[in-house]
């Protein structure tokens, strides 16, 4: 009966952790880029410009990863697109990219 108990509690575990998102979370390890916006704006030669924050174990966040930061990182006046790129490993470590496209 302990043993089912056990068996139990895990196949539970699984389920929960195997929840649905908006946006892919893996457990283990994430590494995965999605849109923001997008305007009509476009052509040209475009620059890029990134800002970032850090997360670590789920305690501590720092950083500026606001889209005017990245702006300002870039040079940007116009912008044409904004991704967000993030990168965990575990939860214990990740970063949070916010990308900026424009001119």
């Amino acid at each position: 009966m302990k043993k089912l108990g056990i068996v139990m509690a895990v196949v539970t575990m699984f389920m929960l952790l195997g929840c649905a998102t908006i946006i892919p979370i893996g457990t283990l390890y994430t590494e995965a880029k999605f849109p923001i916006i997008a305007t009509s704006n476009g052509g040209g030669s475009a620059k890029i410009g990134v800002a970032q924050c850090t997360s670590i174990m789920g305690l501590v966040a720092l950083g500026d990863c606001s889209i005017a930061a990245a702006k300002k990182n870039g040079g940007i006046k116009k912008i044409y697109n904004v991704d967000w790129k993030v990168k965990s490993i575990l939860g214990i470590y990740g970063t949070y990219d916010v990308v900026v496209t424009g001119e």
